[in-house]
């Protein structure tokens, strides 16, 4: 009652304003790299962001850093595909290639299990990219926003080149 009528109440409502105010998340690359616009992944669960909105990149390397600062909520059994959360709840999902699951791990090596914390550029997966290239359908690397309904909005950033963990490629406000 004494903080209302002094007018008290007015620096903690204005902490939970500051509190609420929405603050932006950015994506940056997990591979280097051409940038391909997400609508252009030839899989519909992409390309019609049935998981979410997101960018793919056609990798110049097999190697996959972490694109957040963040925890891993999964590494796919057959690594061709690895889950993260934001310390903010933004959800990442980086898909290595089409139809990888099919190789059932075969070239591909986890640096990271469930549960472990990332920095942005840390080191994710290693897959061999010239098998990739021959047993999948396509090395292209779709990275998808998979709770993009919980967030303010989802932008990505059209490029066409980008270098792995210095490229911003997507930002969101949370």
């Amino acid at each position: 009652m004494l903080k209302k009528l002094f007018g008290l109440d007015k620096k903690e409502n204005k902490k939970n304003n500051e509190s609420k105010k929405a603050m932006n998340v950015e994506i940056f690359a997990p591979l280097s790299g051409a940038y391909v616009k997400i609508e252009d992944v030839p899989d519909p669960t992409f390309s019609q962001k049935m998981m979410g909105d997101g960018i793919a990149i056609e990798p110049s390397d097999g190697q996959v850093v972490s694109p957040v600062k963040g925890s891993i909520v999964q590494v796919f059994p057959t690594k061709h595909a690895v889950g993260i959360k934001t310390d903010e709840g933004v959800e990442v999902l980086i898909h290595i290639g089409l139809e990888t699951v099919k190789m059932n791990g075969e070239g591909f090596t986890a640096h990271v299990k469930e549960g472990d914390a990332v920095e942005v550029g840390d080191a994710l997966i290693d897959f061999d990219l010239k098998l990739v290239t021959e047993k999948a359908n396509s090395t292209l690397t779709p990275i998808v926003i998979t709770n993009q309904e919980d967030l303010k909005s989802v932008q990505t950033i059209s490029t066409t080149q980008v270098e792995a963990g210095n490229t911003k490629v997507i930002t969101i406000e949370v």
